[in-house]
């Protein structure tokens, strides 16, 4: 039962939509009717808003750490076990993929899959982030940053020596996020996604 009620918990709280929450904060447009649509950082960006996307990222990567440190803070007490751990992260990254309080349509995952594994490990987390970071810089594709990141984030779990439970959630969380950038793909190959930091069209 425990176990039940800490995967709903972490669904809930992966659920929480900042870039919702922050645009209507600050005044703004809602980001799913702009750019993307998508409602996470890198579409609140495009606002021109660098404060809101900000707070975005940063709620939208909290949510997700939280999530896996209030579930490994309380397995001890409830008698949960490393998978039910690794399986409240995946909750909580679904929650943002899929999230109740939008009907089920939200963003692509790459800050709260950042916190998941930032919570998981911090070397993972770092690493993964390391990768991200790296390719942006390099070629200022959001996507491209984070399918790369995404393709190398199991591999880093493996080398850092996580457990097998660990593992397989991070492989899941990762083939969802590529699967979320199935359009961002097709962009990138036809040379017409988006750089970092570019304006929402009129």
């Amino acid at each position: 039962m425990y176990a039940t009620l800490l995967l709903i918990a972490a669904y809930l709280l992966g659920s929480i939509p900042f870039a919702v929450v922050v645009t209507r904060l600050f005044g703004m447009a809602d980001p799913r009717t702009y750019g993307s649509g998508n409602p996470g950082a890198t579409n609140v960006l495009r606002s021109g808003n660098k404060l809101a996307a900000i707070l975005t990222l940063l709620g939208d990567a909290l949510k997700g750490w939280l999530a896996v440190f209030l579930a490994a803070s309380l397995a001890p007490a409830l008698g949960l076990s490393g998978t039910e751990v690794a399986a409240a992260g995946l909750a909580a990254f679904l929650g943002h993929l899929y999230p109740v309080f939008l009907g089920f349509k939200g963003g692509k995952g790459v800050a709260t899959a950042a916190g998941v594994l930032l919570g998981a490990h911090g070397g993972v987390g770092l690493a993964t982030l390391g990768v991200w970071l790296g390719m942006a810089f390099a070629f200022r594709y959001s996507s491209l940053s984070a399918l790369t990141a995404a393709l190398g984030a199991p591999v880093l779990a493996w080398l850092f020596g996580l457990e097998t439970s660990w593992i397989v959630s991070i492989a899941l969380m990762s083939a969802l996020l590529i699967w979320r950038h199935a359009g961002n793909i097709q962009r990138l190959l036809a040379g017409e996604e988006s750089r970092i930091g570019s304006k929402k069209k009129a």
